[in-house]
């Protein structure tokens, strides 16, 4: 892991996979998948949004469908503090 992605964990970002179907123009009955994964924010998804945005811009394939997964790895709600001690002999 690295340190981008650790930051970006306790900023409350988590790991997003999109499965994007599509289309070329050379080959339009054909369906193709691309996997994109990137650390981003339920329920928004900012990131993933400007990358299919860019998608639409730059790249001559038609979407088809994208399917998105997201876990957020470390959140502060499983941080919690602990009263007590057990001692076990």
């Amino acid at each position: 892991m690295t340190d981008r992605a650790l930051i970006a964990q306790l900023q409350g970002y988590g790991l997003t996979t999109a499965e994007i179907h599509y289309y070329r123009p050379d080959a339009p009955s054909l369906l193709q998948l691309f996997v994109w994964q990137d650390y981003d924010l339920a329920p928004d998804f900012p990131i993933l949004f400007d990358f299919l945005d860019y998608w639409r811009r730059e790249i001559e394939a038609a979407l088809h469908s994208v399917r998105i997964a997201h876990d957020r790895l470390i959140r502060p709600t499983e941080w919690r503090a602990v009263k007590g001690e057990v001692d076990f002999h």
